[in-house]
């Protein structure tokens, strides 16, 4: 068989301009090592980010040896491969220059046969990228939005982003391997869903290989273990494709985990001559039919994803690198935070274009855990270039991760780029340029966002292509009507949460709002023990210009303001949850009109204070735990209407659902002031008003009580009025605590309703369910799951901040 021999070991690295090696880790890169050789403090403490951009104006080289047994020498063919090379590198082999590299998305691989020996020697030189980006800036006559990022192709946000740090790094940050092979390999490997309906599943394997010389060779597939097809002929030496059709009969289809099970086929192909197996490949499939609808009608154009032929609401929000360095996000990362992704009752996630390619783990966790992938291409919020060289490179791009990608069932759509037509249209990008300028600009776009990715996404995949998000910008008036929006007059144009719920699009892929990160993370920021988020290093780690002033002026109008930095984090946590929440809510209750809420952004590549409902260090903020509650497959909704309340059910499950409506409107110290209950039947996927209550059920209780729905499993509360005009009592939390397994059962009661209870401790861990308003006399039972052995349990209540 093919040996494949990973190169991780054994590498140091230097400046280009110094004699003294330091030992490396790869896959990594220069900042990790640099780190890890304790030549950095660490680069997200205090403000030790402005001190480090020395780093990415500076050359690296970083050297290893590796051995080759005698056995793997005398083989026909020697393949050294880069998974990610991290931008722009000479490798040497042995002294000889072997490869050239300008793009940290691609697949990287020389024939080193002609130069490999027993002991080798590989030397990498990566040169700034600040080099070859003045070299391109000065080609053009005119200067693209947004700076020199857009000549490099390699991660946009490492040069800084309105929640994330400049770290422009470099290295080897994927995989490093030698595959050296005699006969034949399987160069890839595709199965492809032609048909599928209940009964039968047709397949075809796309296979490609490599033959050194005329060969009768066998290719066999198997399905679950069990043998589908076998073919056996003479190839000639050279490349070769084969299609192979197979059926699966009585297919299970994979589901989004909301609506069913996310089902997926070990599926293998064998290239073997005679009985001897010469290269395997294995992977797992999902049988699922996804369409991307976008079609006119009366108001405009929908936007909307049907799976297996149904049409599903999308839940979830946008991802970003997990961390600054790549290198330094583990499986166990993605288990987590995929986790608390499934958790929180979403099922989609978008993975933003200024980030990366995700590396394999996550689709494949995705793959198991039912979730859907939006996928952009990686390119936002700038203008590129268009000469021949970069399209070229795109092209190549473009190829290598859709044919790395293509088998993984999760992804639902490509996406061309995120806000780049936007920002050409609405944010003065085309001012004092004349029309031969414009003309040529934007016929580079057309280039690769209408040319280019949409032809090699058709040519090698079966998910659908979508130029841009958004489709129109907000300041289009189509942008509520036609295809997907991002809403950013809440936060960036300061309109009040409330227009969240006037202005509701057709799919919402973008919308949010910033909150403090935990207490842990402001502590690890600061280097001590303090909860100050008025410290100079605290303020480095707030990337938005008057990020701090639009949290105070949206809290000031609608909850108190606290004068301590412990309560103040609290409260913007509340906050963001509070507008989030209206907005994730709107766009359910306008189902089937709106099909998707997607909210930015689930987590961070730093510890900062961002739009995240997870910060850095895994903690969810009340975002996070309001998302799971208004996610929920069937969701009870209200909306206020003039003078009358309209309370929805809302229901993504594919069955109806039969029960008693309860409604009651409650007083703080528990006394039911008034009540309804009625027998109704909400219909599958869809949304409906229930009951129409009049305002004046609340009388003049409208500061002192809320309206409880109740239905089936599911409950939601409503209040009149603001947080900050509720006139809530003081009265006593009671918690108890009991040792479970992995951590504790904790009790929460009060004599009165307590909103906005959160729970917190010393300890490391996790709560079940925080941020809550517990009712009079309700028992609320969460589960703290710590390694701890004790727990001290503290709590803050927003009735404490109502005077």
């Amino acid at each position: 068989m093919i040996s494949k021999q990973l190169i991780h070991e054994g590498w140091q690295f230097k400046k280009t301009t110094d004699s003294i090696w330091y030992p490396a880790t790869v896959p990594g890169s220069v900042h990790t090592d640099l780190y890890g050789n304790k030549l950095i403090p660490h680069p997200f403490v205090k403000d030790n980010e402005l001190q480090l951009q020395w780093i990415s104006e500076t050359g690296w080289e970083y050297q290893t040896r590796f051995f080759v047994d005698e056995k793997t020498l005398q083989k026909s063919n020697h393949m050294l491969s880069f998974d990610g090379l991290d931008t722009c590198a000479s490798v040497y082999i042995n002294d000889s220059l072997v490869l050239s590299t300008n793009n940290a998305f691609r697949f990287w691989k020389a024939d080193v046969k002609p130069f490999l020996k027993l002991e080798n020697h590989i030397r990498i030189v990566f040169e700034p990228t600040s080099i070859s980006e003045e070299a391109e800036k000065d080609k053009l006559d005119y200067e693209l939005p947004e700076g020199l990022r857009i000549f490099s192709r390699k991660a946009q946000f490492q040069y800084g982003w309105d929640w994330g740090p400049t770290f422009i790094t470099s290295g080897i940050w994927r995989k490093v391997f030698l595959e050296s092979w005699n006969i034949a390999r399987i160069e890839d490997t595709y199965f492809k869903q032609i048909k599928l309906s209940d009964n039968i599943a047709e397949l075809e394997a796309e296979i490609a290989i490599t033959l050194n010389e005329e060969k009768e060779l066998t290719l066999d597939i198997l399905v679950e273990g069990e043998l589908k097809v076998t073919i056996k002929q003479v190839f000639r030496a050279g490349e070769h494709v084969m299609n192979i059709p197979f059926t699966i009969e009585n297919p299970q289809r994979w589901w989004p985990h909301n609506l069913g099970e996310p089902h997926l086929y070990d599926m293998e192909v064998r290239l073997r001559r005679n009985n001897k197996i010469l290269d395997v490949k294995k992977l797992k499939k999902g049988l699922r039919t996804i369409e991307h609808i976008a079609e006119k009608d009366e108001v405009g154009e929908s936007f909307y994803f049907k799976v297996n032929g149904v049409p599903v609401f999308m839940k979830g929000a946008n991802y970003i690198p997990q961390n600054s360095f790549q290198s330094e996000v583990t499986e166990q990362h993605y288990e987590q935070l995929l986790n608390d992704v499934v958790t929180a009752n979403m099922n989609m996630l978008r993975v933003w274009g200024g980030g990366i390619y995700e590396n394999e783990v996550f689709y494949e966790k995705c793959d198991e855990k039912g979730l859907l992938v939006w996928q952009d291409f990686m390119f936002a919020c700038a203008m590129y270039p268009g000469d021949d060289t970069f399209l070229e490179n795109v092209q190549q791009e473009a190829i290598d991760n859709l044919k790395r990608l293509r088998n993984f069932t999760s992804i639902a759509l490509w996406c061309g780029n995120n806000e780049v037509s936007e920002g050409w249209h609405r944010w003065g990008w085309q001012e004092g340029r004349s029309e031969a300028e414009k003309e040529e600009i934007w016929n580079n776009y057309l280039k690769i966002f209408d040319t280019i990715l949409p032809n090699t996404v058709n040519k090698l995949s079966e998910v659908p292509y979508w130029e841009t998000s958004p489709k129109f910008g907000r300041g289009d008036i189509r942008y509520i009507t036609e295809g997907n929006a991002h809403d950013w007059w809440v936060w960036h144009d300061g309109y009040p949460f409330e227009s969240l719920e006037k202005n509701v699009p057709r799919f919402m892929s973008e919308f949010g709002f910033q909150a403090f990160p935990s207490y842990e993370t402001i502590k690890f920021i600061n280097d001590n023990d303090s909860i100050d988020i008025n410290s100079p290093a605290f303020k480095t780690h707030q990337k938005h210009q008057i990020g701090f002033e639009r949290i105070k002026e949206y809290m000031e109008h609608d909850f108190p303001v606290p004068d301590n930095d412990e309560d103040y984090v609290y409260m913007s946590q509340l906050l963001q949850a509070y507008g989030i929440g209206k907005g994730i809510e709107a766009h359910r209750r306008s189902r089937p009109y709106n099909m998707g809420s997607l909210y930015w952004q689930l987590n961070d590549c730093w510890p900062a204070v961002s739009w995240s409902s997870i910060d850095f260090f895994g903690d969810w903020k009340a975002l996070h735990y309001q998302a799971k509650r208004s996610f929920e497959n069937v969701l009870i909704s209200f909306e206020q209407n003039n003078n009358n309340v309209d309370v929805y059910v809302v229901n993504d499950e594919l069955s109806p659902q039969d029960g008693l409506l309860e409604l009651q409107l409650i007083d703080f110290k528990g006394h039911i002031i008034w009540q309804e209950r009625v027998e109704i039947k909400v219909e599958a996927s869809g949304s409906n008003i229930y009951a129409t209550l009049p305002i004046e059920i609340f009388n003049k209780k409208k500061y002192q009580a809320v309206l409880k729905a109740s239905f089936n499993e599911s409950s939601s509360l409503f209040y009149l009025v603001k947080p900050k005009d509720l006139d809530l009592p003081q009265g006593t939390v009671n918690l108890s605590l009991k040792k479970v397994s992995e951590g504790f059962l904790i009790k929460v009661t009060s004599e009165v309703l307590q909103k906005n209870v959160f729970l917190f401790s010393p300890q490391k861990g996790h709560f079940s369910d925080n941020y809550f308003d517990l009712l009079s006399g309700e028992v609320k039972t969460v589960y703290f799951k710590t390694s701890a052995e004790e727990a001290a349990i503290q709590f803050k209540t927003f009735n404490t901040f109502i005077r």
